[in-house]
């Protein structure tokens, strides 16, 4: 029988001095506790009460090489045995550069830096210098961060969000500056009518969107909405920013940009970029990227492209465009969706499996597929969570707000045992 009664007593622990006894609020509120881990291998994670569980959190969402993967590790220790951090530049950042825009259809130029927040703040500013106005446009349930400007409607209620055609921008965190979003409107995703009404007026810098949405569910884009959106935000001279910051080398070595075959102005990265270390990326068109340059715009940071970061982001990079790298994680990815899938009908349970191979979600007591935030308001949130649970006594650690994300590591064996575990917790719940 796995118990957790450690990691509960170490976290009690852990709360003398942190809040919550963790670093970041998106590790709160886990059942039936957080989890305090002592290594991770490959497609596992080994907690304090001597657990090993089948790794579907991978780092919420970096981790897709597997944990410690060698080409990794090496490269890494190799670029520490030269230094740690010179405030200047270095030939490693230089040659991750040179992948990375090769690699990324938008990239004319890129940036580095730690976290993804940063760099859709400096995608904001870019839009607002280049086109001489103030309004960023989002859409409900997508998420770009925790600062205060872009930290709006994230998981609205029904009783907040207001109506669809117009919806009320709602604040996510208590002590958010709500003058900071003044200039950022909200709309519901999947609708190009409405988007397309409000950027005919002629003042919005910038549109921000995930372009196949991520953090809430996994949706695709309706079709030809991405088209149209591209094709609005060039007739109105609006900037079009796609936060690839999960999306970004999981659903290609492209990004999304490459899979769905739509090119942004901007693009921000992070996440998979460097398989766990921290390194963000903000590339895209040349003449705006330049405004950082030579068009007062401010852009700075102590640690980008920390070399020992960057040394692990060519690492990776090099791995993912392997072409067998991509055709592995498909195939396997297509495999686990169909086993859950498969395992969830024969219990009788309503659910819906969909998105991408390496990044999927699913649902409980859903009828039908997602197309935007509302739509998955359908799901019984409560219900998954118990369903994870069980999973995890079993195992098998998977996100309670239902994504799933797949790495190299996760060979068919694992795979075959995912799915018997999901199926055996299918028929207890």
């Amino acid at each position: 029988m796995i118990t957790f009664d450690q990691s509960k007593n170490r976290l009690a622990d852990f709360a003398k001095y942190l809040p919550g006894g963790v670093n970041s609020n998106f590790r709160m509120g886990i059942a039936p506790t957080p989890l305090v881990f002592e290594k991770a291998e490959g497609p596992y994670l080994y907690d304090v009460d001597g657990n090993r569980l089948i790794d579907y959190y991978l780092g919420m969402g970096p981790i897709i090489l597997g944990h410690n993967p060698e080409p990794v590790l090496e490269a890494v220790k190799e670029q520490l045995s030269h230094g740690i951090l010179y405030a200047g530049q270095s030939e490693i950042e230089f040659e991750a550069a040179r992948l990375f825009c090769e690699i990324v259809p938008c990239a004319e130029l890129v940036r580095f830096n730690c976290a993804g927040s940063e760099v859709v703040q400096a995608a904001l500013r870019l839009a607002r210098a280049a086109t001489e106005r103030s309004i960023i446009v989002k859409f409900e349930g997508h998420y770009h961060g925790w600062l205060d400007n872009i930290l709006w409607s994230i998981a609205p209620t029904p009783d907040q969000f207001g109506s669809e055609t117009s919806p009320t921008p709602v604040p996510a965190s208590a002590g958010q500056d709500l003058p900071a979003g003044h200039h950022t409107e909200v709309l519901p995703w999947n609708n190009l009518p409405l988007l397309a009404a409000r950027l005919r007026r002629g003042d919005v810098a910038g549109v921000i969107m995930e372009p196949a949405m991520c953090n809430t569910s996994a949706i695709a884009p309706a079709e030809g909405y991405l088209e149209g959106v591209r094709k609005i935000c060039s007739e109105t001279g609006t900037v079009l920013i796609f936060d690839e910051i999960i999306t970004g080398f999981r659903l290609a070595p492209g990004g999304a940009q490459q899979r769905l075959g739509i090119i942004p102005d901007l693009a921000t990265f992070g996440k998979a970029i460097a398989n766990g270390f921290p390194v963000s990326a903000l590339a895209g068109r040349r003449d705006l990227m330049e405004q950082m340059a030579t068009g007062g715009v401010l852009h700075g940071g102590s640690y980008n492209a920390l070399p020992a970061a960057m040394a692990a982001v060519v690492a990776t990079l090099s791995e993912l465009k392997k072409p067998e790298t991509f055709q592995s994680l498909e195939a396997r990815g297509q495999k686990l969706m169909s086993g859950i899938r498969g395992a969830l009908a024969d219990a009788d349970i309503d659910a819906q499996v969909q998105g991408f191979p390496q990044i999927f979600h699913v649902a409980l007591d859903a009828s039908s597929p997602f197309s935007n935030y509302r739509d998955s308001l359908a799901a019984d949130k409560a219900r998954y969570v118990d369903f994870t649970t069980a999973l995890l006594s079993r195992g098998v650690r998977a996100l309670e707000r239902g994504a799933w994300f797949l790495s190299t590591a996760h060979d068919d064996t694992v795979i075959d045992e995912t799915i018997s575990a999901v199926a055996a917790v299918a028929k207890e719940v």
